[in-house]
């Protein structure tokens, strides 16, 4: 298990100056409470490491109820203040798949390092990696807090990316023009929504998680960056909404043309009912097996009766049409 840990586990350690990328034979090697002014950013993938988290923490002398915390099952969304750290969990969206999945990432930050633990293999974070290898940018002047802020930027651009792909595709198929009281439509509205709803739940988590990290006081480590992202969030968080009220539209839409198309065919149904309820009221009478009919010694009853009933369905058309109902 060490060793699978090992392997999943790297250190970039960088100042204004100096770069330097390492894989660890061993736990021991992991040091994170030197005084060393460097930077370290150290990551992992897997949650399934709990002795080699626990012998980390001890010999780093770093809080234990780290451990508490990073043993949980469930690991829901929180900002945790502990001496001199930051715990911080964020429930993250895997965009890249075709169906919106999540995964949880783990924070442990202090002034001098950042600790990140991810669920599943990949992320977003390989340009802030290249930033800090070729020295582009601030970000090889500046310490965990600005590091901090630029991983959860990268995650809110993907989301932002991935939002206008979906929308664009969206629109493609769910406009206005396009607009069906089908099935089909109103499933793919349905989906869509479904879409929104994943996207707008991960974007408000994150926004929460950063007003909590705007709101929290450690020594050497400076919230002045997050109001920024902050905004961003806020700004996706309007466009999805704006999307949903779109879609709500169209399925009002949708019922509006169902209920007018059902009016019409009630409409249609109502007149030919009206036109009809006579005629066969008539044939009714005269369908009787009565003797003292009058009618029925006449010789030319049956063609008067005919044309009484022609008149009638004439004079029913006439006035409908005058009332303009068809």
């Amino acid at each position: 298990m060490e060793n699978t840990f090992l392997n999943k586990t790297t250190l970039i350690q960088y100042s204004e100056k100096t770069y330097e990328k390492t894989k660890f034979s061993s736990v021991s090697e992991i040091n994170l409470s030197d005084a060393i002014s460097d930077t370290k950013w150290i990551n992992t993938y897997g949650f399934d490491f709990n002795s080699e988290f626990r012998t980390v923490i001890s010999n780093n002398n770093l809080d234990d109820f780290l451990i508490k915390l990073l043993m949980e099952e469930v690991h829901d969304t929180k900002v945790i203040l502990l001496e001199d750290l930051l715990f911080v969990t964020i429930n993250v969206l895997k965009t890249d798949e075709k169906n919106l999945d999540d995964e949880k990432m783990i924070f442990i930050v202090s002034p001098n390092f950042l600790w990140s633990i991810q669920e599943k293999p990949g992320d977003y974070f390989g340009w802030i990696r290249q930033r800090i290898e070729d020295k582009k940018g601030i970000v090889r002047k500046k310490k965990t807090d600005y590091l901090l802020y630029l991983i959860i930027e990268a995650i809110i651009d993907n989301y932002e990316e991935t939002y206008a792909r979906h929308e664009v595709l969206s629109d493609a198929v769910l406009e206005a023009t396009n607009v069906k009281p089908t099935p089909e439509f109103t499933n793919l509205v349905e989906k869509r929504k479904q879409e929104l709803f994943t996207f707008k739940k991960a974007a408000i988590s994150l926004k929460n998680t950063i007003v909590k990290l705007e709101k929290t006081k450690i020594k050497g480590f400076s919230t002045k960056y997050f109001s920024e992202i902050k905004e961003q969030t806020n700004n996706l968080i309007s466009d999805i909404d704006f999307e949903l009220q779109e879609l709500e539209s169209k399925i009002n839409l949708i019922f509006s043309i169902q209920g007018h198309r059902l009016n019409e065919v009630m409409k249609t149904l109502t007149i030919l009912s009206v036109i009809f309820i006579p005629l066969t009221f008539l044939a009714g009478i005269y369908g009787m097996n009565f003797e003292n009919i009058p009618e029925l010694k006449s010789k030319n009853g049956y063609f008067v009766l005919l044309g009484v009933m022609v008149l009638i369905t004439i004079a029913a058309v006439w006035y409908f049409r005058r009332k303009k109902w068809f």
